[in-house]
């Protein structure tokens, strides 16, 4: 019921977190981009500037070498030098053109050719360059492009984002089949709980029918029957209450939570005689505390824990101990038992859907119990001590 719309939120929240990624590294690359820009425009600039004091003064074969071994030579991106009509000046200064892959066997037409069309490209990208003569006279004009590292640079965001995307794709594929995995398991085992919860009263049922069969000449017998199939029948109108809560919204309220515990343990006292082990149930604390809980689903909680510790103990007699105390505005709640432990390496397993030791098992209910206190009661439940053959304590801590 409201799984959806949180799934809703989260995908949006997403979603706009990685607009924003996105924006913010094109914004970052492209403020990178213009300052390498400016910088190499400034380059040109400088070159322009050489040009033009060769121009204007009587320069010396030292201002010459100058220029070209401190200005021109470090130059890394393509450039190209035209007279004041744009025609490329293949035996000009610098040879007219740097850093362009071009055939040098050809002819100087051909070359003029490929650098026409290299100055178009280039235009497009940044403009020209020009250089005076006497302060009003075009002399040259000179035509470059972006050097190899802001061309990759050009490049970079949209291959960040699509290393992004394809990271995403497999995340978004491996989630979705953990996800599928553990819905597959929490139907699987729901539907064996449902039947395992059914099972019992049903089975009571068709037994307490067959004596009814056999004694309705005893009135007394029948008497004590029907008190025992109102019993069975109340048990499966709570299984029912039980399972309409999940996924729905539970309503909270005031309980006595001593009487609620004393209930599931009056219910497994009855029980015990016919699981075939010697096994003590005691419960200890104020028999006055009270908390806000939805009874039918906390009932469940403590009925799982208490068949966890069941299951734990495989020797003959065991124990489990179920203690209760509210320290200021907080209940507390500890179920304890002497059974074989669990492994520390899989103490954060127990609560996903499906696991489970037992060979039978569905792994379902400490799942159940985990999902009704944290996300229905806003509570913790969790391991708080566990040793391999020396027991187990689970924790409720309830606001």
């Amino acid at each position: 019921m409201f799984g959806g719309s949180t799934s809703l939120k989260l995908k949006l929240t997403l979603l706009v977190l990685a607009a924003l990624i996105v924006a913010g590294t094109f914004y970052y690359t492209n403020d990178i981009v213009q300052s390498l820009q400016n910088r190499e425009r400034q380059v040109v600039e400088l070159f322009a500037n050489g040009l033009e004091y060769i121009a204007n003064n009587d320069a010396s074969n030292q201002d010459y070498t100058f220029i070209f071994e401190n200005i021109v030579k470090p130059i890394d991106f393509p450039m190209i030098l035209t007279d004041a009509n744009d025609n490329p000046n293949v035996d000009g200064i610098g040879g007219g053109y740097k850093n362009l892959d071009i055939d040098t066997t050809l002819s100087k037409e051909e070359i003029k050719s490929i650098l026409k069309k290299e100055i178009i490209e280039m235009s497009v990208i940044n403009p020209p360059i020009i250089v005076t003569y006497a302060d009003s006279i075009i002399q040259s004009k000179i035509y470059y492009g972006d050097s190899k590292l802001i061309a990759m640079l050009r490049y970079y965001p949209f291959l960040q984002v699509i290393s992004a995307l394809v990271f995403i794709l497999i995340a978004y594929v491996s989630f979705s089949y953990v996800k599928k995995t553990e819905q597959s398991n929490i139907w699987v085992g729901l539907s064996k709980e449902t039947a395992h919860q059914l099972g019992t009263p049903i089975s009571s049922l068709l037994g307490w029918n067959e004596i009814l069969k056999m004694s309705y000449a005893e009135p007394d017998k029948v008497l004590d029957v029907t008190y025992e199939m109102d019993s069975d029948l109340e048990r499966l109108n709570k299984i029912a209450q039980r399972f309409s809560k999940i996924g729905s919204k539970p309503e909270l309220k005031e309980n006595n939570i001593y009487e609620i515990l004393e209930r599931v343990v009056n219910y497994f006292h009855r029980r015990l005689p016919h699981t075939g082990k010697n096994v003590s149930i005691n419960l200890h604390g104020e028999n006055e505390i009270m908390g806000k809980v939805n009874p039918d689903l906390f009932e469940w909680v403590i009925e799982n824990l208490i068949k966890n510790a069941l299951d734990a103990i495989e020797s003959s007699e065991g124990k489990i101990d179920i203690r209760i105390v509210k320290i200021n505005k907080l209940v507390e709640i500890e179920v304890e038992d002497n059974g074989k432990g669990i492994d520390q390496n899989r103490k954060k397993e127990i609560f996903k859907p499906g696991y489970s030791t037992k060979r039978r098992g569905w792994g379902l209910g400490l799942s159940l119990s985990k999902r009704i206190v944290e996300d229905y009661h806003r509570g913790k439940i969790f391991v708080k001590t566990t040793s391999l053959n020396e027991g187990t304590t689970f924790k409720i801590i309830l606001e």
